[in-house]
């Protein structure tokens, strides 16, 4: 639980139908094994110590009197039992029947939820043996005790005030306004559903989008244990599909026709975080569900979750794909609005044979396709200067000739000894000021040609260099539009790979291969033996590690701590601690001191869930001290 973490569970037991002696000890023979793993939330399904398929036997007193009894000796069995659980029972209230979920916690019965939405169509027909829950919150007496009684109810973790669970059962998420919604506005970051829907061709896949759905629109984490195969088969087959999601995404998932208990952590820190950000979502005026405590220890969860290493890359290569074209789609049109807007007909691009100037070249050659003008005037330029190896420059002539734009080779060689007898600068002192009046003589150059032929500078930099504030002020890190400013590096490598792999001219896709397989370099430094020795990965740190740290940074906003432990589980086995650190200090120092080089970026657009742009989603002062992140950096040594 520390750091936000919380273990839960979705059970499905081993049950008979009306076997109330038999659910209850496997119920509490799962209580044991999902306690031993560490979940501190727990959901069983719906009316599972009787039973869903009991039909009329549940107005059979023998059986509500027992249900009622089993519920009280799992009760009773859950007193050293470090979680919160939430079980279906049938439960009777002054001559009315209800389904409820039991929310029990270190031997006692906190509450009873109850089912807001009774289906009584096609193969359902609850309303014959039960009432529908009341509208609000009663206090009823049970037991010598009295506990809260209806929908909604909040349960508030006493050593983590902002783990609130809240329950609803089966129906309820298929509603039009599930229950779920209001106690997530009023506070809940994790719902629980204790269900029992039955298995039809083509339901699974609406089951899953519709759990994965209702946790997106609640920003919460939802657990949703399923009815499974001891419940009746007169009629329905129920498949005990359990599934564990969290903010949209899917975290575990079981497969159907089996039983057992599926865990995974929701992250409650992050939930809370993107509440935060999400201005839309709020309540109305004071809370008006009162919250009931319960308690658990707090203690560092094991992670088991999927911590992917390239966050902003989908795993999946078909969602890969379909997400590549997209953003080459937003990239190609956010420049064509541009390019009607100012009545340019011609656009320049720096080309180094590089993958980020390599991607810009592509974006701009798709834009001009979809403004249907020739490609032949994209102005691409080359200008080989002191770093420039073989291979990349031929890269870059051949990536020109391929794609029909205009080649123009400008070496920059003497322009820049020009310089620096103007400012005395040795060519022999390899200082920033050797490299970055290279850069700066670049732009200068494509400024002046983009005047010279009506044109535009299209910006090549990306995401990451300038989240590490890795470019030459007013060198690449200024242009006329920046298409690449919301990609970062580890998904620049991923759109010109995918343009590669759709490509069908054999020659474009070894060339682009080629390009993928050079090292990051802004060969600013002379090479040798004609390799470049200018690594920028050896400098600044790998970039599937900045851009790992850069996505928690702003997505989610997790402290630097935090930060490190997920890197380390995601990691493990490729970087040790020591070389994660290294960086993870290196990534905060950059991108403190570099917010200047952000707060006048050029404009560029969107293309996923964040972006560095000071007039959208990143707003932060050039001058704000890293202090407190290097705090809670240096306290991990």
């Amino acid at each position: 639980m520390k750091q936000g973490f919380v273990k839960v569970a979705a059970v499905t037991p081993n049950m008979r139908v009306a076997d109330v002696e038999y659910n209850v000890n496997e119920i509490c023979r799962m209580i044991d094994e999902t306690t031993e793993q560490g979940a501190k939330v727990i959901a069983f399904p719906e009316l599972c110590i009787t039973g869903y398929t009991c039909g009329d036997l549940f107005s059979q007193e023998i059986l509500l009197r027992e249900a009622k009894q089993g519920l009280y000796r799992i009760a009773e069995y859950t007193k050293e039992k470090d979680a919160l659980i939430f079980v279906g029972v049938p439960y009777e209230v002054a001559g009315k029947l209800y389904n409820t979920a039991a929310a029990l916690n270190h031997g006692k019965v906190l509450g009873l939820v109850t089912k807001t939405f009774l289906p009584n169509y096609g193969e359902f027909y609850e309303m014959r043996q039960f009432q529908a829950g009341p509208q609000s919150v009663q206090m009823i007496e049970t037991e010598g005790h009295r506990i809260p009684f209806g929908p909604r109810l909040l349960f508030q973790a006493e050593t983590m005030k902002h783990l609130v669970v809240s329950a609803e059962i089966c129906e309820d998420v298929w509603s039009a306004v599930p229950p779920s919604i209001e106690a997530a506005v009023e506070g809940a970051t994790l719902i629980v559903n204790c269900s029992a829907s039955n298995e039809i061709a083509g339901k699974e896949e609406y089951r899953r989008s519709l759990i994965a759905g209702q946790s997106a629109r609640l920003l919460a984490g939802y657990v949703y244990a399923n009815a499974g195969e001891g419940e009746s088969t007169t009629d329905l087959v129920f498949g005990g599909h359990n599934i564990i999601a969290e903010n949209g995404a899917i975290l575990k998932e079981s497969k159907r026709f089996t039983s057992g208990a599926i865990y995974s952590e929701i992250d409650v820190e992050m939930l809370l975080g993107e509440r935060r950000k999400n201005t839309t979502f709020q309540r109305k005026g004071e809370y008006s569900i009162p919250y009931i405590p319960f308690e658990i220890e707090k203690e560092e969860t094991m992670l088991t979750r999927k911590i992917p290493m390239s966050p902003f890359v989908p795993e999946n290569k078909v969602t890969r794909s379909r997400q590549c074209e997209e953003i080459l789609m937003i990239q190609a049109v956010g420049l064509k609005k541009r390019m009607l807007h100012t009545n340019c007909q011609r656009a320049v691009v720096g080309i180094s044979g590089g993958l980020d100037s390599t991607l810009a070249l592509l974006v701009t050659a798709k834009t001009f396709d979809l403004l249907g003008i020739d490609r032949s005037q994209i102005l691409s330029v080359t200008m080989p200067c002191f770093g420039t190896t073989d291979r990349t420059y031929q890269n870059a002539c051949r990536l020109t000739e391929k794609l029909g734009a205009t080649l123009r080779e400008i070496p920059i060689q003497n322009a820049v000894r020009v310089h620096f007898e103007d400012i005395g600068q040795s060519e022999e002192e390899h200082d920033v000021t050797y490299e970055n009046a290279q850069a700066r003589e670049r732009t200068q150059i494509l400024m002046d040609l983009a005047n010279k032929t009506n044109g535009m500078v299209i910006g090549t930099g990306d995401m990451s260099e300038l989240a590490l504030g890795w470019a030459t002020y007013s060198g690449d890190h200024m242009s006329m539009y920046g298409v690449n400013a919301s990609v970062p590096k580890t998904l620049v490598y991923h759109l010109v790979r995918y343009y590669a792999e759709e490509c069908e001219d054999p020659e474009l896709k070894g060339l682009l291969f080629d390009i993928l397989d050079t090292p990051v370099s802004p060969e600013l430094l002379p090479p040798k033996d004609g390799e470049i020795v200018q690594k920028t990965e050896e400098t600044v740190g790998p970039y599937e590690l900045h851009d790992f740290y850069l996505y928690y940074v702003l997505r989610f906003g997790y402290e630097p701590s935090k930060i490190y432990r997920l890197a380390k589980y995601a990691f493990g086995g490729i970087y040790e601690d020591e070389i994660i650190l290294k960086w993870l200090k290196k990534f905060y120092w950059r991108f403190f001191s570099q917010q200047f080089k952000r707060s006048c970026l050029p404009d560029g657009p969107k293309t996923g869930t964040v972006s560095l742009s000071p007039r959208g989603d990143w707003r932060m002062p050039s001058d704000a001290c890293v202090t407190l992140w290097q705090k809670d950096l240096d306290a991990l040594e």
